[in-house]
């Protein structure tokens, strides 16, 4: 083949491999399951004087690129064995019993890797959902419950989804709950929210405890939903959950979100919260003989219901086994607002709950609500505007990062790009400390970042939004018709059976 001569020709990273780009069973393609080359390769320059043919050039950095995978490989199997025991061994640190002092800056490898493993499970409640309203099934899980993990191509998390939590849509979040416009849908009243899952055997061993973790749905693109918010705040009391501290309060919209409820939906008939309590009552007493962990994750508005549920858990008392053992709960929460007050704060770090808050500075939602009398304003300030229903603290220990430190991103300032979850895994990919250079020590491919916004530099070639369903689900009847395939019934991923008998154990029985 003739040498092509190119006057500038730049040869981009990421390498992207289709090959996986399977139909879903359901009719729809399964966008999380292509895989990408994770071996970085740094951009190279032709010019016309180069001697070398541009096929003979591509060899080259298949030659690279294989040495790079090679060497990442060998370094994953020398280290795999020690990074296992070193993560048995300081689980504890690394869920915060020591709010995380001294792992931070520089970055610990184990938590920087442990972070990115519980954001991609919050992750998976965006690829998970159906946000498209031209399906009868927007709003819900585009997957059964036990198919979940091995759809979104994440079985070697070594975790299985306990159930499904759905919250009621009847509530002022418009742009937080999405609505079929087909007359003909799966639910009128409710929306998918997130999920509980427990660490597999194998898994379990690997981690040194069985862990419960909760993953709560947020907002992937959109931040309208911050000005949805009544943005005043109200005693936890309020909503019957209970409180010793009448002065407690939490943001309206996150308690009624947790707390509300429409007894005439199958799906919904039990709030949240019920949700919540009634599957870690059941957990805890399964596994009360194991080392046990409740892991609480969730981006954005997720991470207020992350917080928010958290805070009940242990309130309840349902972090503590028959034996009167305490297991240790924590929250890693990205890119989340403000929850309450400062009576809520105290009170959370009171009880015990541990919560680390992942944040890019040039986020607006970790600045909401709030704005004006927050945990930036002097003490005195504060305490005299204590009792005003729009004076809020952040909670727990934050980890900043900053998105112009990554010479994958584009340096702006758009507010959707910045929010992102997947950006923000990215940024804790190639964090290792204040004044740090920015590497990937992971190599996790920043392609991940497009998925569901416009924030990578355009050299790299990975266009925007690129996560769809092939053909918008549409697939080919028999025939030869293209119709919305139908899916799996969900009955068995609403509630389970024995659900009024842990509420009426917890004496919430009565309310239904």
């Amino acid at each position: 083949m003739a040498a092509i001569s190119l006057s500038s020709t730049v040869l981009p990273f990421p390498k992207l491999n289709l090959s996986a780009h399977k139909a879903h069973p359901f009719g729809t393609s399964n966008p999380s399951k292509l895989t990408f080359s994770t071996s970085t390769v740094a951009p190279r320059v032709l010019h016309s004087k180069d001697t070398d043919s541009f096929t003979s050039i591509i060899a080259d950095l298949g030659k690279e690129r294989a040495q790079n995978q090679n060497e990442r490989q060998t370094d994953t199997n020398s280290t795999t064995h020690e990074n296992e025991r070193r993560l048995s061994d300081t689980w504890r640190e690394l869920h915060g019993q020591d709010d995380w002092v001294g792992l931070l800056d520089p970055m610990d490898p184990l938590l920087r890797s442990e972070l990115i493993r519980y954001g991609e499970m919050a992750q998976a409640c965006y690829d998970a959902f159906d946000f498209d309203p031209f399906s009868k099934y927007c709003g819900s899980c585009r997957f059964t419950r036990r198919d979940f993990f091995e759809s979104l191509g994440m079985a070697h998390h070594g975790y299985h989804v306990s159930r499904y939590i759905y919250a009621t849509s009847n509530i002022n979040l418009p742009n937080f709950f999405k609505k079929s416009r087909w007359p003909k849908v799966w639910s009128k009243n409710a929306n998918w929210i997130g999920y509980v899952a427990v660490s597999d055997d194998e898994t379990t061993a690997r981690l040194g405890r069985r862990d419960i973790s909760i993953a709560w749905r947020g907002t992937v693109t959109h931040l309208e939903w911050i000005v949805d918010l009544m943005d005043f705040l109200k005693p936890v009391s309020s909503n019957r959950i209970p409180c010793p501290d009448p002065t407690l309060k939490v943001e309206s919209g996150f308690l009624d979100l947790y707390t509300d409820k429409d007894e005439t939906c199958r799906f919904c008939q039990y709030s949240a919260r019920e949700q919540i309590l009634t599957e870690m009552k059941r957990l805890v007493e399964k596994y009360s003989d194991e080392e046990l962990s409740i892991t609480i994750t969730g981006h954005s508005l997720g991470s207020a219901l992350a917080i928010l549920s958290a805070y009940d858990i242990t309130e309840t008392g349902l972090n503590v086994t028959s034996d009167g053992r305490g297991v240790p709960v924590s929250v890693l929460s990205f890119a989340g607002p403000r929850v309450g007050n400062v009576r809520f704060k105290e009170r959370l770090e009171s009880l015990g709950v541990k919560v680390l808050r992942v944040v890019n500075v040039h986020d607006v939602v970790p600045k909401s609500p709030g704005l004006f009398f927050n945990e930036h304003v002097a003490p005195r300030l504060m305490k005299l505007a204590e009792g005003l229903p729009w004076s809020y603290t952040h909670v727990g220990v934050q980890l900043e990062l900053d998105h112009k430190h990554s010479p994958f991103l584009k340096p702006t300032n758009d507010p959707v790009g910045a929010h992102n979850l997947e950006a923000h895994l990215h940024l804790l990919d190639g964090y290792h400390g204040k004044g740090h250079r920015f590497v990937l020590a992971s190599g996790r491919d920043p392609a991940l970042v497009n998925k569901a916004c416009d924030f990578l530099k355009d050299h790299y070639l990975v266009p925007p939004y690129w996560r769809q369903d092939e053909n918008k689900g549409m697939v080919r009847s028999k025939d030869g018709r293209w119709i919305q395939p139908e899916r799996p019934k969900l009955d068995d991923d609403h509630h389970p059976e024995d659900i009024h008998h842990h509420l009426k154990q917890l004496g919430l029985a009565s309310d239904h």
